[in-house]
């Protein structure tokens, strides 16, 4: 087999959205769904919260619209999360995005992975070696259906704090925090290729990028999967800002394309809305003119 030139092709949203309680996981996969559909008839919602995946359905005051749902009720099985985990793919479509909200369940849910992994260690014949074995090739079943659907996929899990054991000034080893985990076994974040750690005031970092969104931050929004569906169906690269050097969003309105159109014309660079807010107030200080030019229309 020889060797070829690279090309990058076009590839499902496979993203991950992790966050303490009360983060905005749900809401911020919706967002991000709808950015790719356009079409809310082609989101199917897998809920294992206890139904609060079906609160924010017609929501006019979040700008949410009828989706599809579903609720996954225990036992949490490997088993039950691909089943209906198909059946969302079969109703949404190709173009469609299915929500599993929460993938943590499946993990340490009621008979999650852990679950499986004791019972199996009680049988005849088994230890813990072997059922971790077992355990294993279950979550391996899970992540890889998860990566085969032939649509997008959007994951949220629960964060719980991490710790570390370390030794302390007086050379004793003793437990250190380290920060938020996500809830599911160790090194899951590997299997996305972009996860998302949203805090308690809903703003969110990028933890793992294969995409273009780098060091990004902010408030997740419909526009930002609408620049990752663009992206990963192969099309041009994205604009950058050339002050910051963060991707170009949606703001205001605007496209992306408009305020970086619209800023080359009136300050010819490049400019995200931040920057280009901050070179009007540069511009005001500068001339004392009280309305500087701004993105036209």
């Amino acid at each position: 087999m020889a060797f070829q030139k690279v090309q990058r092709k076009a590839a499902k949203m496979r993203v991950a959205v992790a966050g303490p309680s009360g983060a905005g996981k749900t809401l911020s996969a919706l967002y991000l769904a709808y950015g790719v559909t356009g079409d809310w008839g082609k989101i199917a919602l897998i809920d294992t919260e206890h139904g609060r995946g079906q609160f924010y359905g017609n929501r006019s005051d979040l700008e949410v619209g009828e989706y599809l749902y579903q609720e996954l009720v225990p036992p949490f099985t490997v088993e039950r999360y691909i089943n209906i985990a198909k059946e969302a793919e079969q109703a949404v479509g190709p173009d469609g995005v299915v929500i599993i909200d929460s993938f943590s369940h499946a993990w340490e849910g009621e008979g999650g992975v852990l679950d499986f992994k004791e019972l199996t260690e009680q049988q005849q014949g088994k230890n813990s070696f072997t059922a971790w074995s077992d355990a294993g090739k279950k979550q391996n079943n899970l992540i890889n259906t998860r990566l085969s659907l032939n649509a997008h996929v959007i994951v949220t899990m629960r964060t719980k704090m991490a710790y570390a054991m370390e030794q302390n000034d007086r050379g004793k080893t003793v437990p250190v925090k380290i920060g938020l985990a996500p809830v599911q076994r160790e090194n899951t974040e590997y299997e996305f290729d972009l996860v998302f750690n949203i805090a308690r005031n809903h703003i969110a970092c990028v933890s793992k990028d294969t995409t273009f969104l780098d060091n990004w931050n902010g408030v997740i929004t419909p526009e930002l999967g609408t620049s990752l569906k663009n992206w990963l169906a192969g099309g041009a690269e994205p604009h950058r800002c050339t002050d910051c050097n963060t991707v170009i969003m949606a703001a205001q309105g605007r496209s992306a394309d408009q305020i970086a159109e619209g800023t080359v014309k009136n300050y010819g660079r490049k400019l995200c809305w931040k920057c280009m807010k901050a070179e009007i107030k540069k511009q005001k200080e500068q001339s004392g003119d009280e309305n500087p030019q701004t993105v036209s229309e």
